[in-house]
């Protein structure tokens, strides 16, 4: 079943820490696979696994992925008191009381205020923890994207099966007029040389040479058997499992080479207006499939 390259997908996971992971992924069209990560600078060292997680996710588009994260954990942050540095305060103001006779007053809570005393610490970076999140994100919004472009898939196919009927039905226009139009072509023919000529005798082997030719000329035999084959082949791709998107769009572009043969060839106001109407739904094909991924 194809698949659009256009998608998206996002996913909020959380742990017992209170910590946050999320996960956001957009995507367009593009020829090859592009991943754009956008990424926090803590969590640098996983971006060449977040990008080879997500290839398991899509062959084919532009794709934006980004990752936020919120850290409200309670062993995030610790206080650290610092004793050795407080002795050493400690110690320089009993020095100063004997040495100047002053008299030292100095608090638990005055001495947590001088430098170093106290300090905010981050607690150790638990990379295993993280990327448990990370990876378990990545997955849940992996599969919400590819849900999203199944499901724009599944109205590319519809339309595209519709398109390729309507084909199928001008083609065969186009093979059922074509001999008519060359008999059509011998009476025209044969009427203007007796309208000439009177009553004089046809050669009817001149006639059929000239016949011939025109037939040469306009004939689209070849084209047809090629063109029914390519629909035929575009059809059963469309039901492909695997990433169709660049046998697709060769399809398409040697079907738009066959109706323009067709179109050139074309002599009869009625097969004209079919084989406008097969490049028509062709081009609005090649279109569509510029988006199957």
């Amino acid at each position: 079943m194809i698949r659009s390259m256009t998608g998206f997908g996002r996913s909020v996971v959380s742990n017992d820490n209170n910590q946050t992971i999320t996960v956001e992924v957009k995507s367009v069209n593009h020829r090859y696979c592009d991943i754009s990560l956008k990424i926090p600078k803590k969590f640098t060292m996983f971006e060449a696994d977040v990008r080879n997680l997500f290839k398991q996710y899509a062959n084919r588009g532009k794709i934006d992925l980004s990752i936020s994260y919120e850290d409200l954990s309670e062993t995030s942050v610790g206080l650290h008191y610092n004793r050795a540095v407080a002795k050493e305060y400690m110690d320089a103001f009993h020095q100063m009381e004997e040495e100047f006779g002053i008299p030292v007053s100095v608090t638990a809570e005055r001495l947590a205020q001088f430098p170093e005393v106290l300090s905010l610490t981050e607690e150790t970076f638990d990379e295993s923890r993280w990327w448990n999140l990370i990876e378990t994100a990545v997955k849940e919004a992996g599969k919400k994207f590819v849900e999203s472009r199944t499901v724009e898939g599944k109205r590319l196919l519809e339309d595209m099966e519709g398109k390729l009927a309507r084909m199928e039905d001008d083609i065969e226009f186009i093979a059922e007029r074509s001999p008519s139009i060359i008999q059509e072509y011998r009476t025209k023919l044969e009427d203007k040389v007796k309208e000439f000529l009177e009553n004089a005798g046809i050669d009817e082997n001149r006639i059929a040479a000239e016949v011939t030719l025109y037939a040469d000329k306009i004939s689209v035999d070849e084209e047809i058997v090629r063109f029914k084959s390519h629909i035929k082949a575009m059809q059963e791709e469309l039901y492909e499992k695997e990433s169709v998107g660049r046998k697709l769009d060769f399809l398409a572009q040697e079907m738009n080479r066959e109706a323009n043969t067709i179109l050139s060839k074309s002599s009869d106001v009625e097969l004209s207006n079919h084989a406008i109407e097969l490049k028509t739904n062709v081009e609005k094909v090649r279109e569509q499939v510029q988006n199957i991924e």
